[in-house]
């Protein structure tokens, strides 16, 4: 069920109404009649842009990241090319990031959601920081890459691989904000990679924002940036720090291990140049960020993003670098959860080849946007005060 818009004072002009409707009007001193017009005339007019325009809530992360500006940019094109056409909007809005999404998205507060890759995948299972199986949530979309910026202090570094993280002895590093997906996935990665990081490390918890100020300030050792690259908060660091801060570069062995249960991360490169001071080619791994929706919205309404995300993506990449990476033929590539049948519907139209795992067969749901979706039933949604 989509949000709704409340009108302050409605029932007031609604009394306006009824008493227009229930008084004679012979007699009436054209002024008064012409107000009663322009009432009723008013409300429709209304009446009609709150059904031609219901926003629905695409839920990001917070304002230092990717995820924000980027979801801005599709709710703005969503609104520019389907309020008026199709009567579909979006709003972007902030958030700590996957987890809260996750939760948002259970619970209603929010329609779309962007997440990194591993919590599609988790969410769907019941898997990882999700013990309970998603099941109302369905993918859009593979998105841009999250490429992990594992970040330490160049005086700390022997090999220049992930392996030196090994060697830390109680320094303070940050994995992201408390609950974010950036501690989350950073947790998974060096529990598969060995790294003790319970015992190696004094954890710290910031936003990205934040962590950048505290390893220019000399307060963290490293931290933990997963992002669509280039990152404002590395490219800061980097312009201060220069060389007394490196990106740790990944080995074909730590690729092998993150990918045995969930084959999500490939090779990312960054060229010298990439950020300030940057001399040298560092290679990590990235994995997709995903689109995600309820499977209660309509098919047409999620037929009709999913169409216009990709029809305007050359829009979408003026506006944000880290979306160059967007591209239609692996639209379907490293998703969680099933595809909606609003996107499976665009994906089958453009010829793309779709696997067997993300075909859901769905029962009907309404095509006209302005028709509400049914309340999921208990079986298929979990309840708020269900934990994750």
């Amino acid at each position: 069920m989509s949000p709704r818009i409340t009108i302050t004072g409605i029932d007031n002009s609604a009394q306006t109404q009824n008493e227009c409707n229930m008084s004679s009007i012979s007699g009436w001193p054209i002024r008064q009649l012409l107000f009663c017009l322009l009432t009723l005339s008013g409300l429709t007019a209304c009446s009609d842009e709150l059904t031609r325009a219901r926003p629905y809530v695409l839920t990001t992360a917070t304002t230092g990241g990717t995820y924000y500006p980027v979801g801005v940019a599709l709710a703005t094109i969503a609104h520019a090319e389907l309020a008026e056409s199709e009567g579909i909007s979006l709003t972007a809005i902030s958030s700590a990031g996957s987890l809260e999404n996750v939760k948002l998205l259970r619970d209603n507060q929010a329609q779309f959601a962007l997440l990194q890759g591993p919590f599609g995948a988790w969410s769907w299972s019941g898997e990882g920081p999700v013990s309970s199986p998603q099941t109302h949530m369905r993918s859009v979309a593979a998105m841009w890459k999250n490429v992990e910026h594992f970040v330490l202090l160049t005086r700390l570094v022997e090999s220049g691989t992930m392996d030196d993280l090994k060697n830390l002895d109680g320094e303070r590093y940050v994995l992201g904000a408390r609950n974010s997906g950036a501690e989350q996935t950073g947790r998974f990665i060096l529990e598969t990679l060995g790294v003790d990081y319970q015992e190696k490390f004094s954890l710290a918890y910031m936003g990205y924002g934040p962590t950048t100020s505290a390893i220019q300030d000399g307060n963290i050792v490293g931290m933990n940036i997963p992002a669509g690259a280039p990152v404002s908060s590395i490219t800061q660091a980097y312009a201060l720090l220069g060389d007394r801060m490196t990106i740790l570069n990944w080995t074909q062995e730590s690729l092998d291990k993150i990918n045995a249960r969930y084959p999500l991360w490939d090779w990312y490169d960054f060229p010298p140049g990439t950020y300030p001071n940057q001399d040298e080619l560092i290679r990590t791994v990235a994995s997709p960020n995903v689109l995600v929706t309820r499977a209660d919205i309509s098919e047409e309404v999620v037929y009709q993003i999913t169409k216009v995300i990709w029809e305007n993506l050359a829009t979408l990449q003026e506006i944000h670098g880290a979306t160059r990476d967007m591209r239609l033929d692996i639209a379907v590539a490293g998703l969680g959860a099933p595809l909606h049948a609003g996107a499976l519907r665009y994906y089958r139209e453009v010829g793309l080849e779709i696997p067997e795992r993300l075909i859901m067969e769905e029962p009907a749901t309404p095509l006209d946007p302005n028709v509400e979706a049914p309340e999921p039933t208990p079986s298929q949604e979990l309840r708020a005060a269900d934990t994750l």
